[in-house]
Order: C-alpha cells, then sequence, then structure tokens
C-alpha cells in the first residue's frame, strides 16, 4: 500500500486553537501511538504488524497510512519528542554557557526526565525503545535515519548560539555530529552493558563530560 504524507494534528505558533476535525485527528493519532506501544510491549516490535495497530483502535489501514508512513514511523515517534524537548530545554540555557556545557546539561535532563517520566514523557514508552532498540535492527536503522535528518536542525541551532554561519564554518557541524555520536554511543552502551552503565542519563552524562574534557589523550608510555 502507498502511504499518504502523515497527518500531525499540531498547529503551528500563532495560530487558531484547533477545531473539532482537528482535535478529533489528533485523538485518532494519539490513539495509534498508545495501541502501538502496547502491542510493542507485548509481542516486540517486528511481529507486530500495522493491521493489529489498526485494529486496536478500530480504524482500517487506510487511516493508520493517514497519520504514519509505517510502524517504524510511530516507534519513532518517542524521538520526536526528545528532540523537541532537547531543542526547547537547549534554547533555555545560560547564553554565556559554553556549547557543549549546555548541550551537556540539556541532552541529560532530558535522558533523565525519561526515566523518571517528567516533563510529559511516559516511561513506559522510554522502556519499551530502549528493549526494542536492542531487538530489531530494523527500527535501530530507522533510528540512525532519524537521527541524522535531525542533526540538520540541531546544526542550525549549536551555529545559532554560537554566532557561527554553518555554510562557511564547519565547527557547529562537529558539534552537532559530535553530540549525536556521544548520544548514540551512551545508549548503545546502556543497552549492551547494562551492568556496567546503570542507566542511560549516567552514562550520556561521562559521555558528554569526554566531550567537554577533549578526546586528544596522550598515547601510553611505551615499555
Amino acid at each position: 500500500m502507498t502511504a499518504t504524507a502523515p497527518e500531525t494534528g499540531t498547529s503551528g505558533p500563532g495560530s487558531q486553537p484547533p477545531g473539532r476535525r482537528e482535535r478529533k485527528k489528533q485523538r485518532t493519532r494519539e490513539a495509534l501511538v498508545d495501541a502501538a506501544f502496547t502491542l510493542f510491549a507485548e509481542k516486540g516490535f517486528d511481529a507486530t504488524t500495522v493491521e493489529e495497530i489498526a485494529d486496536a483502535v478500530d480504524v482500517s489501514s487506510r487511516t493508520f497510512f493517514r497519520y504514519f508512513a509505517s510502524k517504524e514511523d510511530v516507534a519513532l515517534t518517542f524521538q520526536e519528542e526528545q528532540t523537541r524537548a532537547v531543542l526547547g530545554k537547549f534554547a533555555e540555557r545560560p547564553p554565556d554557557e559554553p556549547i557543549m556545557t549546555a548541550l551537556r546539561h540539556t541532552v541529560v535532563e532530558i535522558a533523565r526526565a525519561c526515566e523518571a517520566g517528567e516533563l510529559g514523557f511516559d516511561t513506559g514508552r522510554f522502556e519499551c525503545m530502549l528493549s526494542m532498540m536492542s531487538d530489531s535492527p530494523t527500527l535501530m536503522a530507522g533510528s540512525l535515519e532519524h537521527a541524522q535528518k535531525k542533526q540538520a536542525l540541531l546544526t542550525e541551532v549549536i551555529a545559532e548560539r554560537m554566532g557561527l554561519d554553518p555554510a562557511k564554518d564547519l565547527r557547529p557541524h562537529v558539534v552537532a555530529a559530535a553530540s549525536t555520536c556521544a548520544f548514540q554511543a551512551a545508549a548503545d552502551a546502556t543497552r549492551r552493558l547494562g551492568g556496567t552503565f546503570a542507566t542511560l542519563s549516567e552514562t550520556v552524562d561521562q559521555a558528554f563530560a569526554i566531550l567537554e574534557n577533549g578526546l586528544n589523550e596522550p598515547a601510553p608510555p611505551r615499555d
């Protein structure tokens, strides 16, 4: 089936409050996300089908594709929420704070909020997402693609804070790429080495501390 462009049901800054039709769309979208994560937790990501998600909300698969391009798109709504939260909190950091320090505080705060169910995050979805990343190569690939797309947006925000033109200066690109990789490395270490790295927020904090302190470690002495 060919998917249509997904409907977000959101409104932009300065727009009128959503009408009844838009509110109904938003409720349907949220119901699909809720049903999807319930099924993901019960059956796993790969074993869950679009048809099952749609049936759980008593809508057709055709209706599902009005809101989401795929079941990967549904699962990655959690990462969309994380991205929005990171950008929002990053904008609130003190303007004189060093760039990597600001990013470290921001990302750690969002990771802790995901773990604690704060700032509107659902801990059940968070834990389900971590589990699915470990079990589904398909979703992991989608997550990495999502991160690459969002990296361009992060680059723009970082460049604005640094007062640099990203079309002429490489530094915002490097900072954004390093931050994205640090988060991914921390998430991977948490999933695979849970006994060593207890929580995502703690591991993210360690990863960004490495970036803050610099990576040019001296070579070990030779015997």
